[in-house]
């Protein structure tokens, strides 16, 4: 279906058409402002969006008008978004996917393009020197290597648009405070964080150069807190914390962190290069 036979299908459907059936330039009003609505779109992709921080953001920009493209080796039961099976820890299917994605944008005006680099793991938790070399490599791969390799696609495919272009990563606290047994997750956030530095500096100076901030989502009830507080002791010293925080209500809901970044995503709240904690957002 086409969009104006979409605005028209719409339309029809308001009973506000029939009550003014006959006055045709406020249909022909209605029509345009339709269309305009319609033809150019918000387009966000949204990695690991099928559970936890990426379902909620998922979900809600989905509800707020755009549209939404979840990349996650799962899918899950949503209307309105066009979700993607990749496994994201595999360079050459994410590539070829990603690409894919905007070989189909060819033909839609484009009011603004972001990415939101969300996919991430914990991997083992233990010190370091327990950690399997292939889960290292794993954790790595999927929370440092695929953003970078997203990121550079995203910014090299984006160069000929005009409009607001920007690259929203979510990383951690953990990029700046070590905790023991989270040596390789630390580290791959600490990277993140760098990452979002860098491309920052390299797009400042250019032409509609793309933004790039960090964000810190804070404690969130996912399943990542789960297997937290499923961890040995032995291997996790600050398993009580964790603990506390559940047992007294203290995470943030996916839902409460997806609203937040939505809303300093949308009112323009923070300058390219940004790492902010959203914890500290004045609403």
């Amino acid at each position: 279906m086409g969009k104006f036979e979409e605005v028209f299908r719409i339309a029809s459907n308001w009973k506000i058409r029939r009550s003014f059936s006959n006055n045709l330039p406020f249909i022909i009003l209605l029509y345009g402002i339709l269309f305009l609505i319609f033809a150019f779109m918000n387009i966000i992709f949204i990695t690991g969006g099928s559970k936890g921080i990426g379902l909620g953001l998922v979900k809600k920009y989905a509800a707020e008008g755009h549209k939404v493209y979840s990349i996650s080796r799962s899918i899950t039961d949503i209307e309105n978004v066009t979700q993607i099976s990749v496994d994201l820890s595999d360079v050459k299917a994410t590539h070829h996917a990603f690409k894919m994605l905007f070989d189909e944008l060819d033909t839609i005006e484009i009011s603004s393009i972001t990415l939101v680099n969300n996919a991430g793991r914990l991997g083992t938790i233990s010190n370091l020197e327990n950690i399997a070399t292939d889960d290292i490599a794993k954790t790595i791969q999927l929370n440092t290597t695929t953003p970078l390799v997203l990121n550079s696609l995203f910014i090299k495919l984006t160069q000929k648009l005009s409009c607001k272009k920007q690259i929203i990563n979510i990383s951690s606290g953990a990029a700046t405070n070590p905790y023991e047994g989270w040596s390789i997750y630390c580290t791959s956030k600490a990277a993140i964080d760098m990452m979002t530095k860098a491309i920052a500096a390299e797009q400042n100076d250019l032409e509609n150069g793309v933004k790039c901030v960090s964000l810190y989502p804070g404690v969130v009830d996912t399943n990542m807190q789960t297997q937290i507080r499923s961890t040995d002791k032995a291997d996790f010293k600050n398993l009580q914390r964790f603990i506390d925080l559940k047992e007294n209500n203290e995470l943030y809901t996916p839902e409460y962190v997806a609203n937040t970044i939505y809303t300093i995503d949308t009112t323009n709240y923070l300058d390219s290069g940004a790492i902010f904690d959203i914890r500290n957002y004045q609403h």
